[in-house]
């Protein structure tokens, strides 16, 4: 069961009630993602200590994480996402033992508690909009980790050609099934440039027996960076050895390369 970090009651989790339901089933029909949970997994493995997740979500990564046997905590403010995470582990052959905290990754504080690896994955730090908020979470992290241990994180890179771009219509993105119905996802994309703001609308329209019978929207906003934006913001917050990935399999950052995967200590 999850304990509260802080005060969460002002959170109007408009997002996570509706992203909570469909989560699972919308990235199980990707096939392309899955190398970041066998990145963060081998890197808890290799470190071999205790693991935070920071925006663990339903649990994709911490779950697999956890199964090794290494301790873990999972930080999420959105409770839906957790209630989900929670059901998925007591319905396991062999649950995992995981304590789930809610609260925001900008403000966490574990006592004496030290960690080997802290992560958040699947573009989870992209949810901090300010600069005061990004080395909050980042000294947070820095303060939390054990001698030798390392702070792994994802984001986007951005494809310039698209960030130039004011909006995009909303057009479907992706088709998949749950509890008997077609769900088909729409997506709605504008961006503030000035702020490195991109906001999404995605509408979940669900089929059953060819007919439409219901539509649920969840808004959001991510913040983009850039490569050297990364690094100046990790050296701020006290981090001095900082490898930044184009992607999981530890490709040099290039112009057209999917991700910033960033592991700093």
């Amino acid at each position: 069961m999850s304990t509260p970090l802080g005060s969460t009651s002002q959170f109007d989790d408009a997002y996570g009630r509706t992203t909570a339901r469909f989560y699972d089933a919308a990235y199980a029909a990707l096939p392309s993602l899955g190398a970041d949970v066998s990145f963060y997994t081998d890197l808890a493995r290799d470190l071999d200590g205790p693991v935070l997740e920071l925006g663990c979500g339903t649990g994709r990564a911490l779950l697999q994480v956890a199964r090794t046997g290494l301790p873990c905590i999972g930080v999420d403010l959105s409770r839906p996402m957790l209630e989900v995470l929670e059901r998925h582990n007591e319905n396991a052959a062999v649950p995992a033992d995981i304590r789930l905290v809610q609260g925001p990754m900008q403000d966490f504080d574990f006592g004496a508690t030290r960690f080997q690896l802290i992560f958040s994955a699947f573009r989870a730090f992209q949810h901090l909009y300010t600069v005061e908020d990004q080395l909050a979470c980042l000294r947070c992290v820095k303060r939390h980790l054990a001698p030798g241990g390392v702070l792994a994180f994802d984001v986007f890179a951005p494809r310039y050609s698209l960030m130039a771009e004011p909006e995009e219509p909303e057009a479907e993105d992706l088709r998949f099934s749950l509890d008997g119905e077609e769900v088909v996802r729409h997506a709605r994309v504008s961006r503030d440039t000035a702020q490195q703001l991109l906001h999404v609308s995605m509408r979940y329209e669900r089929w059953r027996d060819g007919v439409v019978v219901g539509n649920d929207t969840a808004e959001f906003d991510m913040r983009w960076f850039h490569h050297y934006e990364l690094e100046h913001l990790l050296a701020r917050a006290g981090f001095d050895d900082i490898a930044i990935y184009g992607d999981f399999d530890g490709t040099p950052v290039c112009p057209d390369c999917p991700a910033f995967v960033v592991v700093a200590a």
